[in-house]
């Protein structure tokens, strides 16, 4: 079985590592030197994983670029998007490309451990657009071929993308609270590194964000959390606008999070291409 990559940022180059490295014959295409020369033979792959970027702009959400990457995939090959997508962007894009079977399947890479991440998943989620036999066929097959994860899911595309922003809206969430825990213990006059250790013993939290300061600030930033929170708060105000306490929620945790990110000249460069140079 022959598996194509479009994309060789830090996710689409350590899964086609992985898939190298577990004896699969692996095709990558990237704009950059020295895979753009293998445009053309993606065609030739019975699965393609599609690992580009999905940027949020002031402008909005833009999936182009899996759209355009969907056009490389050859007749009856299934294509696999590992790209972060709104829920339903899945379902509209197998509309538009009904001679490919899409798949959505979310990846959940820390980019400094994302060989390992890649080598050993947590969880394996491959969504379906429809729920026909050829869907599910292609399904198998994804799951058949990925590394072996001790969850594994197959559901409605629609699910699977909201698994992702959940994921990453709670990572998310803990780094903006956690932030708000070490302000009122700095007014408090309380020392933060006990109540650390504290926190990274309990059992009964999600710990992994419990240190506010972390790599050149604070606040969450990275290539996912400031634009997926936007994109999720945008998809919540337009399919829920009668709610205004949840999106006052999503809205403040965004806001805090852009001052945490100003005030500590952290990832300055991709807040503002999120929301623009008036940030």
């Amino acid at each position: 079985m022959k598996i194509g990559f479009i994309g060789q940022g830090y996710i689409g180059k350590n899964y086609a590592d992985d898939f190298e490295n577990r004896g699969y014959e692996v095709i990558r295409y990237a704009l950059e030197e020295p895979y753009i020369k293998n445009k053309d033979k993606v065609k030739d792959c019975d699965i393609v994983f599609i690992a580009v970027p999905t940027p949020s702009t002031k402008d909005g959400f833009d999936s182009s670029i899996v759209e355009s990457a969907l056009g490389l995939v050859g007749d009856d090959k299934v294509a696999v998007i590992k790209s972060t997508v709104l829920p339903g962007t899945t379902e509209n894009l197998q509309d538009k490309y009904p001679n490919i079977k899409v798949l959505c399947s979310p990846e959940f890479l820390s980019e400094a451990t994302a060989a390992k991440d890649a080598a050993n998943p947590f969880s394996n989620i491959v969504g379906m657009p429809k729920d026909s036999s050829e869907h599910k066929k292609a399904a198998e097959l994804v799951h058949s071929v990925l590394s072996d994860a001790p969850f594994s899911l197959t559901c409605k595309s629609i699910e699977a993308e909201l698994i992702k922003y959940t994921h990453n809206g709670s990572g998310y969430t803990q780094i903006v609270f956690f932030n708000l825990m070490y302000d009122l213990a700095k007014k408090l006059g309380a020392d933060w590194e006990p109540i650390e250790s504290a926190l990274k013993a309990d059992p009964m939290i999600c710990n992994r964000y419990a240190s506010p300061v972390h790599k050149t600030g604070r606040g969450a930033g990275g290539n996912c959390f400031i634009k997926d929170l936007s994109a999720l708060r945008e998809v919540y105000e337009k399919s829920a606008p009668e709610d205004k306490e949840g999106l006052s929620v999503l809205k403040g945790m965004e806001e805090k999070n852009k001052k945490l990110l100003k005030d500590s000249g952290k990832d300055l460069d991709l807040l503002e291409g999120v929301y623009g140079e008036e940030v």
